[in-house]
């Protein structure tokens, strides 16, 4: 897969909140420019504030390519970017996610509350359904999503999961590893979709 994902865009999924430690402001600005750098174009949620601002700020402060999708109402809340290569204004959050997956090769993930929770299992779960074949990375900033990543693994144990959905997504520590990352990530089956679901054949099949 080494070169496929070069040039091609990738969603970024963070958070618009301003009132979190300087760490996280400094790796999302990192990303920002990592991903600039390897010449990905970036889609994200069009906010000007928080990891979403700084990660755009710094993309863009290194000559790449920012594309925002902002759902009209939040454009006060999140305030919606005004430097960026090209803003889409939609009418809802359900246009704005699937806007930011059109034509995207890739999903990295910063760390961030609920709407990023559910932006990036939304991603997750169109991957286990075949709707989606890119890979998913979590930026593990401070180990900050250990927690949902051994949920993850418990709902496998469990068996709402099969053993093949531990690839649906991948970490990194350093926003830095992400381009090398998303070049040697082996491409999701074509056929997800025959091991959505967990029954004794399929999942002891790739056990």
């Amino acid at each position: 897969m080494s070169g496929e994902l070069s040039n091609k865009r990738v969603t970024v999924y963070a958070a618009s909140s301003h009132a979190l430690s300087p760490n996280y402001f400094d790796v999302a600005a990192r990303l920002g420019r990592s991903l600039a750098s390897a010449g990905h174009p970036i889609v994200y949620g069009g906010g000007g504030t928080g990891l979403m601002g700084a990660m755009a700020d710094a993309a863009l402060d290194a000559g790449g390519e920012v594309h925002g999708v902002i759902p009209e109402f939040l454009t006060t809340l999140e305030k919606g970017h005004q430097r960026l290569t090209s803003m889409e204004v939609v009418p809802s959050m359900r246009i704005r996610k699937e806007k930011m997956l059109i034509d995207s090769a890739a999903v990295v993930t910063l760390p961030g509350g609920c709407g990023t929770f559910e932006e990036v299992f939304e991603a997750m779960t169109l991957k286990r359904l075949g709707q989606y074949f890119g890979p998913i990375l979590l930026v593990n900033t401070a180990g900050y999503y250990d927690k949902l990543i051994e949920f993850l693994q418990h709902s496998v144990r469990e068996r709402f999961m099969g053993q093949a959905h531990l690839d649906l997504w991948h970490t990194v520590d350093e926003p830095e590893d992400v381009p090398e990352a998303l070049r040697t990530i082996e491409p999701w089956s074509a056929d997800a979709l025959s091991f959505a679901s967990v029954d004794e054949g399929n999942d002891r099949a790739r056990d």
